[in-house]
C-alpha cells in the first residue's frame, strides 16, 4: 500500500510538473509569473497527497509515503522496526515506480529540461539554504502532524492541513531546495534522470527537521508517545500500530 500510495503520488508530481512547466503545455505561455505558476502546481500536488490519504489504502497503511516520516513515528515508538524497515523499502521502490509508469506515459515530456523528471535541487541560494528550507519546512510538517493528530477535536482535519502545507511551501519554499520533505521522492527523480547533485541534503534535512520537531513533542508531553501513526485513524480499517495517549486540551498544545 504505501509503495502503491507513492507511486500515485510521484506520478502525479511528474504529471503536473510536466503540464506547469513543459513549454508545448498553455500554461507556461498564459500564466507569465512563477510564484503564480508554483502556486498552480503546489494546489494540485496539496490535493493530491489529501486524496492518498484519504484512499483505503492510505487509511490502511497510515497514509506517510515518506521515509522520514515514517522513521520519525518509530522514534516516537509508534512503529515497530521491522514495519519501519520494510515501510522504507517499499516506499522507494514506489518512487522509482512512480517516475517509471509518468515515463511511459509522457514519453519524452519528461525528459525536457524545464521537467527533468522533477527533480529537487538546490536553487540559486545555494546547498546551504536548501538545506534549511528543507529541514524547517519539515520540522513544520512534522509538528503539525504530531499537534493535530493528538487532539481529538482536530484529528479527523489532519490529511486536509498536510495537504494545505504541501501548497504553501511548494509555492513559496520551491526556489531554495525544489521543495521535497521526503527522501523517497528526490530518489525516485534523481534516479531516472541520473542526477545526484546534493542528494545528501533530501535524505538528511527532511528526516533531521521531523526528528527534532519529535524530540520537542515529547518533551511538551512528558515523554508520552503520540496516540497513533496513521494520519487519519478515524476509519474502519486496521491499525498496526503502537497507540499511546491522545488529549481533547492540554497547554502543550494551546500555544
Amino acid at each position: 500500500m504505501e509503495a502503491a500510495e507513492l507511486a500515485l503520488y510521484m506520478f502525479f508530481v511528474c504529471a503536473f510538473a510536466t503540464l506547469v512547466r513543459h513549454p508545448a503545455s498553455p500554461i507556461p505561455h498564459f500564466i507569465a509569473s512563477s510564484i503564480l505558476c508554483r502556486a498552480i502546481y503546489g494546489l494540485a500536488i496539496g490535493a493530491t497527497v489529501i486524496a492518498i490519504i484519504l484512499t483505503p489504502w492510505g487509511k490502511q497503511s497510515g497514509g506517510h509515503f515518506n521515509p522520514a516520516v515514517t522513521f520519525t513515528f518509530y522514534r516516537l515508538g509508534n512503529v515497530a522496526l521491522w514495519d519501519t524497515l520494510l515501510y522504507v523499502v517499499a516506499q522507494f521502490l514506489g518512487a522509482i515506480i512512480g517516475v517509471a509508469i509518468a515515463k511511459f506515459v509522457l514519453r519524452g515530456a519528461l525528459e525536457h529540461d524545464a521537467v527533468r523528471y522533477a527533480v529537487t535541487a538546490p536553487g540559486s541560494y545555494g546547498s546551504a539554504m536548501a538545506f534549511i528550507g528543507e529541514l524547517t519546512i519539515s520540522f513544520v510538517l512534522m509538528m503539525t502532524i504530531l499537534v493535530v493528530t493528538n487532539r481529538e477535536t482536530l484529528a479527523r482535519y489532519t490529511p486536509y492541513l498536510v495537504g494545505v502545507l504541501y501548497a504553501i511551501f511548494i509555492t513559496f519554499e520551491t526556489p531554495l531546495s525544489g521543495m521535497s520533505m521526503n527522501p523517497a521522492r528526490t530518489f525516485g527523480s534523481a534516479f531516472r534522470a541520473g542526477y545526484w547533485h546534493a542528494l545528501w541534503i533530501y535524505f538528511i534535512a527532511p528526516t533531521l527537521g521531523m526528528l527534532v520537531a519529535a524530540e520537542i513533542f515529547l518533551r511538551a508531553r512528558g515523554g508520552r508517545r503520540p496516540f497513533c501513526a496513521k494520519l487519519h485513524h478515524a476509519n474502519n480499517k486496521r491499525c498496526i500500530f503502537r497507540h499511546g495517549d491522545r488529549t481533547t486540551a492540554r497547554p502543550e498544545f494551546s500555544a
